[in-house]
């Protein structure tokens, strides 16, 4: 089954964002031989899936291979495929990018903060690289929803944010010399867990459909917010023992709150993200009050 080759897929995906003009192009871009190209795109071109000028009709490409291999949901078309791939690799960019962030609070290295704060390029990279995605996809086949296939413009939005998010964690490493007493960075190891929980549920749920993690999420949700409040009262009994001329520690205290909010707003655009999943899985409309005036 042509789909289920890999090596095809990547000339796919070649043809859609890089607009290639010949086969000698794409086989370079790969590092493939003209002839494998040739070879592999032929069916395609043979049925009027992929024109000679190298435009793909998406549509036509689904309604020949899409319902043939069981590896796919019938909801599912070769753009969706793509742009669900790119999506999948961004999140799992992310979640590194947070765990590289705290790592460089627990060991409180500045070294290991500025790599985080580097994979942040990467992230606005792969949000502009979806972006430009959907919008290729809705200029060469209008047969999408524009409604549904947007929504991978937000998650990935949303995914964009979590880094920033992960940012300010990195960010206190580098802006304050102090270290973190060992009672709440036990609090933030927690707080890390269940945001690293809520990212891999609310990916789940988008990305393959799992809207049961609804329950996972939102038990992790209810931990986080626990452990905000436990956080939050540590800082607020320290620096009630502290000097207010004591500048240094005063901005320790708001860079370690930055902190603790950098994790709970993690938990929160994750239920962002499976919001976005119930709509598109299942056409379940988000709700229209912010979530901070729904409680």
């Amino acid at each position: 089954m042509a789909r289920r080759n890999k090596t095809l897929e990547d000339i796919l995906d070649v043809i859609l964002y890089d607009n290639p003009s010949t086969q000698e192009e794409i086989a370079a871009k790969l590092g493939l031989s003209r002839r494998y190209v040739t070879q592999l795109l032929k069916p395609l071109i043979d049925e009027d899936i992929v024109k000679r000028s190298y435009v793909i009709d998406l549509k036509k490409y689904d309604e020949v291979y899409g319902s043939q291999d069981s590896t796919f949901s019938s909801k599912q078309n070769s753009a969706y495929y793509l742009i669900e791939n790119m999506l999948n690799n961004m999140a799992e960019h992310v979640k590194k990018q947070v765990e590289l962030s705290f790592e460089s609070v627990l060991k409180n290295d500045k070294k290991l903060a500025e790599e985080a704060l580097e994979l942040d390029f990467t992230t606005n990279n792969m949000f502009e690289k979806v972006r430009s995605s959907v919008e290729t996809i809705v200029n060469i086949n209008p047969h999408f929803k524009l409604s549904k296939i947007i929504l991978f413009n937000e998650a990935a939005y949303n995914y964009e944010r979590i880094g920033d998010y992960s940012g300010h964690v990195a960010k206190f490493v580098i802006n304050d010399e102090s270290t973190v007493d060992d009672e709440l960075l036990n609090i933030l190891k927690k707080m890390h867990k269940y945001a690293q929980q809520s990212i891999s549920c609310a990916t789940d749920a988008f990305i393959n459909e799992k809207l049961s993690l609804r329950g996972d999420l939102m038990d992790s949700e209810e931990k986080m917010h626990e452990y905000q409040q436990k956080a939050m009262t540590k800082i607020a009994n320290q620096m009630a023992e502290t000097s207010f001329d004591d500048v240094e520690r005063s901005n320790y205290y708001l860079y370690i709150s930055r902190v603790v909010k950098s994790f709970e707003r993690m938990g929160d655009i994750s239920v962002e993200i499976m919001e976005l999943a119930a709509e598109f899985h299942r056409d379940i409309p988000r709700p229209t009050i912010p979530r901070t005036f729904r409680e």
